[in-house]
């Protein structure tokens, strides 16, 4: 890895974390989802257009009707109207998406001597937290072994683990929970990582997803792929056994899937219906979908 020896730690307002991702002429995917309304609009622009007074001031006036503001953490190919993983130009960052037990997850971020220091940690609500690394030479699956890995071991969301992932643009108002919780972003070190600067454990279906869950040995992650749709599943089977409530697994899936699902509602309950149907044990006989669950409900 390397560094940059007079770098200060600061936080950062949304142009800077712009230019602190990306380059100016970059092309870069920023997303727009205003969840009342059940409306979402996704642009793909130069960076230096994101970054500019203009196009903040529009941001913030969609923040401020109720949107949540997204932005692509790896930039796309010149001419693309998506960003679909084959729509990725260059991997630049691996990162995870803390919600539950983030304090503790933070914490062994920094002290476990498994992972090198973030580059850039946001507060994304009260007690949630956002991580991310600046990274180089690594391919799509790759980067996605590393993503599922990190996930795995840190207790991050395993929902968030594809290269193609947007995060929260700092400076604007999360609107997901009734109190308005303005996102901010603390840039802690200018280094660029490798793979090699990361020794987590390989992500599988039976993985832990808290801190604690196992105690294996991390190890090298090794060349690998898993489909999004498989780590959704995996995710569902893990929260629903630790006892989470099926409810909160489906608004949880359905919200990361929400731009790249044409109903995401109605696959986060497929896919939360399959994971407990996986999870039933052959001695309680005939298998059948819990009633707290419907493919039509709409219980958000």
């Amino acid at each position: 890895m390397s560094g940059v020896s007079s770098f200060t730690a600061r936080f950062l307002t949304a142009p800077e974390y712009v230019f602190a991702l990306h380059e100016p002429s970059d092309q870069v995917a920023v997303l727009v989802r205003n969840r009342s309304r059940r409306q979402t609009t996704q642009r793909i622009l130069a960076a230096e257009t994101i970054a500019s007074a203009p196009f903040q001031s529009w941001l913030h006036q969609q923040n401020e009707s109720g949107a949540d503001i997204f932005i692509g953490m790896n930039p796309v190919k010149e001419g693309s109207r998506s960003r679909t993983k084959e729509q990725i130009r260059e991997v630049r960052h691996s990162y995870l998406d803390l919600d539950e037990e983030a304090g503790a997850s933070l914490q062994a971020i920094r002290t476990s001597g498994d992972v090198p220091p973030p580059n850039f940690i946001l507060d994304t609500s009260p007690g949630k937290h956002q991580v991310v690394w600046r990274i180089e030479g690594l391919d799509t699956a790759e980067a996605e072994t590393l993503l599922r890995a990190l996930a795995s071991q840190y207790g991050g969301d395993p929902a968030a683990t594809d290269i193609s992932r947007l995060l929260r643009l700092p400076g604007f108002a999360n609107r997901k929970y009734n109190e308005a919780f303005v996102v901010r972003v603390h840039h802690e070190t200018d280094a660029l990582y490798h793979g090699r600067d990361f020794h987590v454990q390989e992500d599988s279906p039976e993985s832990p997803r808290h801190l604690g869950d196992s105690q294996s040995s991390s190890r090298r992650i090794p060349a690998g792929h898993r489909s999004q749709s498989e780590a959704d599943w995996a995710y569902a089977k893990r929260a629903l056994a630790r006892g989470d409530s099926t409810e909160q697994i489906i608004q949880r899936i359905a919200d990361y899937r929400a731009d790249d699902k044409a109903d995401p509602y109605y696959y986060a309950r497929l896919t939360v219906i399959k994971a407990q149907l996986a999870l039933m044990s052959p001695e309680q006989g005939r298998v059948v979908a819990p009633e707290s669950i419907s493919l039509t409900g709409r219980d958000h």
